[in-house]
């Protein structure tokens, strides 16, 4: 496999497994759904392994001990609408995170992303902002979805997905070289619509019940 110096593939059993769910055809919904929460716990669990702490000293039933709290703010901004798919997840390993927006939807026929919604918590410049969306497939959205972040004053960004492919990997390297990408599978290549191979299909359609 060639090696992207961006790309964090996350690689576990369960996400094998999961990965298989998501992929099927036949998977109905409502599995398609749960899955995708299995998928992105694991890769809430991954990315957080770099997260800093503060210590600080509290009372336990039986004597003073040390204390943990995540040093730096966390913002988790799903890309409209298919990014909404991940956010429960990552809220369940990260609580205290907070959530913004970002809306982008494809051209079919450029396949160049068009921008309608954004909105985000305020001192995003401080915080750690993690971009989720399930597919990075051309890397068009992405890629105007962190150029939109940090234009707005975030510094330290991450992208999260379920399933990559070459070429958004490399888009997101060239435009973005300091974003992190993490990923659960590195996919073989796109079709002329941009769509991955073998993917998943249209993560947002499966999710929503829009197909």
């Amino acid at each position: 496999m060639q090696e992207y110096s961006n790309l964090n593939l996350v690689e576990h059993p369960l996400l094998q497994r999961d990965l298989t769910i998501l992929r099927d055809k036949d998977t109905d919904q409502n599995l398609f759904r749960i899955a995708l929460r299995r998928v992105s716990s694991i890769l809430a669990f991954e990315i957080s392994k770099g997260f800093k702490v503060d210590t600080f000293e509290i009372e336990t039933p039986l004597e003073t001990t040390t204390g943990y709290k995540l040093a730096q703010e966390i913002v988790l901004v799903p890309v409209l609408r298919a990014g909404l798919s991940m956010v429960n997840a990552f809220l369940e390993i990260i609580p205290e995170a907070k959530v913004g927006h970002i809306g982008i939807q494809r051209n079919e026929v450029t396949l160049e992303p068009i921008d309608y919604y954004y909105k985000t918590p305020k001192n995003i410049d401080r915080a750690k902002v993690i971009l989720l969306d399930p597919m990075l497939a051309t890397g068009g959205s992405g890629a105007a979805a962190l150029n939109f972040l940090k234009n707005r004053g975030a510094v330290e960004c991450i992208f999260a997905c379920l399933v990559a492919s070459p070429q958004g990997i490399r888009k997101i390297e060239s435009v973005h070289p300091d974003v992190k990408v993490y990923a659960a599978a590195l996919d073989r290549t796109l079709n002329d619509k941009g769509y991955i191979l073998p993917g998943l299909g249209d993560a947002g359609d499966r999710t929503f019940g829009t197909l």
